[in-house]
């Protein structure tokens, strides 16, 4: 299971960012943004969250998961398409195939919350 390294990872950047923030742990929630075509399975991560984070700042943080969908843009009709799933890499409008993905690939650490802090480290959208 690929997404146990993953949450690691992601507990090492929460750690990194803490430490550049130059704040203080305990990490009360971390929210990662996850693309339907990344390769990473949701509930698998979520999963691995709890054993990956014991012993780290993040040990009794809660995971929270935007999951993004994939889009296409079609090169020929420059329409944008959400994919189904599972995906078929065809125009929505046209019907015609299309490779340029432009969304769906996303795994990004978005935010961090400290506990007992009123302030968030990250990006909110």
């Amino acid at each position: 299971m690929h997404e146990l390294s993953i949450a690691i990872s992601l507990i090492d950047l929460a750690m990194e960012a803490v430490q550049d923030a130059g704040l203080e742990g305990p990490v009360q929630v971390v929210r990662v943004r996850v693309g339907a075509l990344s390769g990473v399975v949701a509930e698998a991560l979520d999963f691995a969250w709890e054993t990956a984070a014991e012993g780290t700042i993040c040990e009794g943080a809660r995971l929270e998961i935007e999951q993004v969908p994939g889009r296409v843009r079609c090169e020929a009709c420059k329409s944008e398409t959400q994919l189904d799933d599972p995906p078929t890499f065809a125009c929505g409008n046209c019907g015609r195939p299309t490779a340029e993905i432009i969304a769906g690939k996303e795994m990004d650490l978005m935010a961090l919350e400290l506990e007992d802090r009123a302030e968030t480290y990250g990006t909110q959208e």
